[in-house]
């Protein structure tokens, strides 16, 4: 039996995480959450080395297999498939390669996409440091420009805007300059980074400012929170709320998952995209 609605539809370009907590695994377990149908087309995987201070390693992608995905989904879901919800909404993560970024932004610049949600991973632990910086640089030159709505978070605030981000306000000054660099809306995250009793994240797009709080939960960053809160943006707006709502709604559900987090034999606790219903 059909449903009589169709469900909102949204893809993620991003890497495989190997325990769950962070990428593609994130991203679509953040849209189910929300009510979205959830698509994942993988440019990499990455898995944890608990051999080496559980740093990254870091698998690319075929660039014919990772452009066979972007095909295929398009086809079955984008603006020509006659599919009754369109896909028109994707959020990018983890790319990891000047290779791969070309692929995707390819096919960003082909696609009838009307929302854009990139998660700016930079450098990956585990990359050589002249490959990951190459990265970062095809990353602003050829997937910035594209993207509606960017979230940062604070290392790569810094990294974008060029700005030292050491409280509130130099956080407002580096959302305003990326917003200025790229025309997207943008959601800077301090997260536990700054000091002060409240995790606190700026929006900017080119009109409205705005300071999300929310009390701290511990001190140290949750694994997948990065990746949940843009997906969570991304599934908003597949629905179709404003980006500020998008905003708020992402903060909220990001909030929820890091107060009921999960525990593993790994140093760190990964988000738990259920907990805003527990």
């Amino acid at each position: 039996m059909t449903s009589a609605v169709a469900p909102a539809i949204a893809l993620t370009i991003a890497g495989s995480e190997a325990t769950g907590g962070a990428g593609a695994q994130a991203d679509l377990k953040t849209f189910q959450e929300l009510g979205v149908f959830g698509i994942a087309n993988l440019t990499c995987i990455v898995s944890f080395n608990p051999q080496d201070n559980w740093n990254h390693r870091f698998t690319p992608v075929d660039q014919q297999v990772i452009a066979d995905q972007l095909e295929a989904t398009t086809a079955a879901y984008g603006a020509a498939s006659g599919a009754p919800s369109v896909l028109d909404t994707v959020k990018i993560g983890m790319l990891g390669s000047p290779a791969t970024i070309s692929t995707v932004g390819k096919a960003l610049a082909d696609g009838s996409f009307a929302n854009v949600v990139l998660d700016p991973v930079l450098i990956c632990k585990g990359q050589e440091p002249g490959h990951a910086l190459d990265t970062d640089q095809a990353l602003k030159a050829r997937i910035l420009p594209l993207a509606t709505f960017v979230t940062p978070n604070h290392f790569e605030a810094e990294s974008l805007s060029g700005v030292t981000i050491t409280d509130e306000e130099s956080l407002k000054a580096a959302a305003i300059r990326i917003h200025e660099m790229s025309g997207a809306a943008v959601l800077a995250k301090g997260g536990v980074r700054l000091e002060g009793p409240d995790a606190v994240d700026v929006y900017y797009d080119g009109e409205t400012l705005e300071v999300l709080r929310a009390p701290k939960v511990g001190q140290v960053a949750v694994s997948g929170a990065g990746c949940s809160l843009a997906a969570a943006v991304t599934a908003e707006l597949a629905k179709g709320a404003t980006p500020l709502e998008a905003a708020r709604t992402a903060k909220a559900f990001v909030t929820a998952g890091i107060k009921n987090r999960v525990a593993s034999g790994a140093p760190f606790d990964a988000l738990w995209q259920g907990g805003a219903l527990s």
